[in-house]
Formats: C-alpha cells, sequence, structure tokens
C-alpha cells in the first residue's frame, strides 16, 4: 500500500495486540458521525447496551481479544478493525420506529457507502478500502444466513465480496459485542454459517471455477452447478468503462485501447444536442442501437459511461453477453482531491454537487459482475 499521511493515521490508531482502542482519537476523525450513533438508540429486545456507538465499543472490544484477530497478517487485522469501527455507521440514517419497535432495516448498505465515502477521503488504498466495505456490507449475514433456501448461493456470492473467515469473526465479535438474551443463538448461527462456507469451499478464499464463464454464467443463472465448466467461445470483447465524471476514463482508453470503437454516451449526448441533466432516453437508446452494430458484427468495442452502480451495469452487460461476447469492466478512479479539478477540465463539466450526489451511489464493479475487472488509475 502506497503510504499517505491520512492513512497512515488511520493505521497508527489499531491498537497492538493486548491493547484496546484509542476511542477519543478515533470518534475526533469523524466527530459529526460518532455523534450521531451515540445519540441513535436501538432495539433493547437485541441491544440491551443501548446507543450504536456504546455496541461499537464493545464489539471492538471484543474483536482485538479474539485470538483470531490477533493472530492475522497486518493488513487484514487493520482493515478487519475498523470495519468494526465502522459496521454500524449507517444506523442514524437508518434507524425508525415500526409497530413500536426501533428498526435499522438497510444500514448495511448504507454504512458500506458512508464509510466509502471516509476513507476515499482518507486516501486510504482502493482494494484495502473496498475490503472494508464489502465486510460492512454483508455484517449482518452471519446471523441468518442458515435460514435462507439459496444458502449455498448466497455463502459462494459472499466470498467473492469479503473474506468469509473475517466474515465470521466480525459476525462473533458483534454477538458478543451487545446485551441480549439470544447470544448463545446468536454465536451457533455464526458458528454453522462458518460451516456452510467451508462446505462451499469458500472458507476465507473466493470459491473457485472451472473457467471466467463459468463464473458468470452461475452468477446470473440460479439453475446452474457452480461446478460446472462451460465452454469458453466469445464472439467478441466489449469492455465497460465505469467511474464518475472527471476520473479519467477517456484517458484510460486512449492509452491503453487506442483504436478501439467507442459508444460514447457524451458524444452521442453532444451530437443530439441532449443536456447532462436532461431526459436520457433517447440517448441511450441510440447508444444500445450502435452497440447492436458491433455486436452483431463481432467486433470489440467500449461502451463509456459512468456506469457508477450495479443496476446500471447489469442491464448493458446482459446485452453483450446475449450475443456471446466476453465482457470486461475497466473501473477507473481517481484521488478525491484529484476528482473535482478533472472534471472542471473536462469539455462537459458535471456540477460539483451533482458529483458529490453520485459519490454517494457509487457501487465499485465486483469481480462476479463480469468475466474480467480491472481496476484502475488513469
Amino acid at each position: 500500500m502506497t503510504s499517505d499521511p491520512h492513512h497512515d493515521h488511520l493505521l497508527s490508531l489499531v491498537p497492538s495486540s493486548g491493547e484496546q482502542p484509542d476511542w477519543a482519537a478515533i470518534e475526533a476523525l469523524w466527530p459529526e458521525r460518532f455523534a450521531a450513533m451515540s445519540a441513535c438508540m436501538q432495539d433493547p429486545k437485541h441491544h440491551g447496551e443501548g446507543d450504536v456507538l456504546t455496541h461499537t465499543r464493545m464489539v471492538v472490544g471484543e474483536l482485538v481479544s479474539d485470538p483470531y484477530w490477533q493472530a492475522l497478517p497486518s493488513a487484514r487485522r487493520e482493515g478487519l478493525f475498523w470495519s468494526a469501527v465502522l459496521h454500524d455507521i449507517g444506523k442514524p440514517a437508518t434507524t425508525r420506529k415500526e409497530d413500536g419497535r426501533l428498526t435499522s432495516r438497510g444500514h448495511s448498505r448504507v454504512g458500506a457507502s458512508i464509510a466509502r465515502e471516509l476513507l476515499w477521503a482518507a486516501n486510504a488504498p482502493f482494494a484495502w478500502r473496498e475490503d472494508i466495505c464489502g465486510l460492512i456490507t454483508a455484517h449482518q449475514l452471519p446471523f441468518w444466513l442458515i435460514e435462507r433456501e439459496n444458502a449455498e448461493r448466497m455463502a459462494i456470492e459472499t466470498s467473492w465480496i469479503c473474506n468469509s473467515a473475517d466474515l465470521i469473526a466480525h459476525a462473533r465479535a458483534d454477538a458478543r459485542g451487545r446485551i441480549c438474551q439470544d447470544l448463545p443463538d446468536l454465536l451457533e448461527r455464526v458458528e454453522l454459517a462458518g460451516v456452510l462456507f467451508e462446505e462451499q469451499r469458500c472458507h476465507g478464499q473466493r470459491r473457485e471455477f472451472a473457467n471466467d464463464d463459468s463464473r458468470v454464467v452461475w452468477a446470473h443463472r440460479d439453475d446452474r452447478d457452480p461446478d460446472y465448466a462451460a465452454h469458453e467461445a466469445f464472439s467478441c470483447e466489449v469492455t465497460m468503462m465505469s467511474g464518475l465524471p472527471g476520473s479519467g476514463k477517456d484517458t484510460w482508453l486512449a492509452r491503453h485501447a487506442p483504436g478501439l470503437p467507442v459508444v460514447s454516451l457524451d458524444d452521442i449526448r453532444a451530437e443530439m444536442g441532449v443536456d447532462p441533466a436532461g431526459n436520457q432516453g433517447q440517448v441511450i437508446q441510440e447508444a444500445r442501437e450502435r452497440a447492436r452494430v458491433y455486436l452483431r458484427a463481432g467486433q470489440d468495442f467500449a461502451w463509456n459511461a459512468t456506469n457508477i452502480t450495479r443496476n446500471m451495469r447489469g442491464p448493458l452487460l446482459s446485452l453483450f453477453r446475449d450475443y456471446g461476447a466476453r465482457t470486461r469492466i475497466v473501473y477507473v478512479e481517481a484521488e478525491r482531491g484529484k476528482l473535482g479539478t478533472q472534471n472542471r477540465n473536462r469539455d462537459a463539466a458535471v456540477p460539483d454537487k451533482i458529483i458529490e450526489r453520485l459519490i454517494g451511489k457509487l457501487e465499485p464493479p465486483q469481480q462476479l459482475e463480469a468475466h474480467e475487472v480491472v481496476y484502475a488509475t488513469p
């Protein structure tokens, strides 16, 4: 990992084995966020300790006392620590009362998004940051995984989002770091989830597939056996660019794929005179038609647009696969401090307020989405 003063400060706050964290220093990093956690109460049935920050401190205390955490390599130990610190940071934004009970449904994904923004601003390395966000996204899963009808599939999917062994360790600390009457049941569920990961050959590692197409087909077809070996015979390759405005997608294409035909939404908007903030239906329809021309001809090309969420990418990737194409996503990310400058220097600059809103929606692509996923800088 590259050295950066902000990131180095995060690492300096990870306690050594046998020590407890310096909470005053941790809370000083993002005081408004931690104040909101302190003011956010939880349902007493599951959290007799009270507010979210009290629970978080208890969870972190359990984690750093766990021999599993203490024995991890430094990067994973540091990442798992910050996952525990930030795992419930989404609760203040999602907590509400339903039928007289407090609930925080959806807080895992919201929390991962908040953590991504905070860690990106702190210049945390991309892979380390996304490992943390993956753990936060999945941190509740071990509590209910074994009850699900598709538990085996969920276990395999999760192994491609985060390290499942670290997830089990986090869930164990999450269960112990609270006051509740069903603690034995919670811990049993966590251990059974660990057994399921082992049975699916993805405990502490990603589930292996015969080849890239086997992985992609399995991820998009519920009836496909994970051990099925697909025959790889592609008609062409489509490179889907992904990244915020100003991240450097055009620069990456110019450097790494010169001469590759490009279907660019920005170019089509300019041709049609459509404002980026206006209705994009006509632009997207035209872009799809141009893509189909290349797909029918079996010609490699790039699709260049923001594609910052899975919902944006999914239908397009499905279209490309329907024509037998090999799919590659290239996600480009600039340092947070450079992003605004690069965007403002573009011919079609996007207002800063919109950039900030897009950052809150950002979902970097996962490896199950395409045959190949590249994480790059311009």
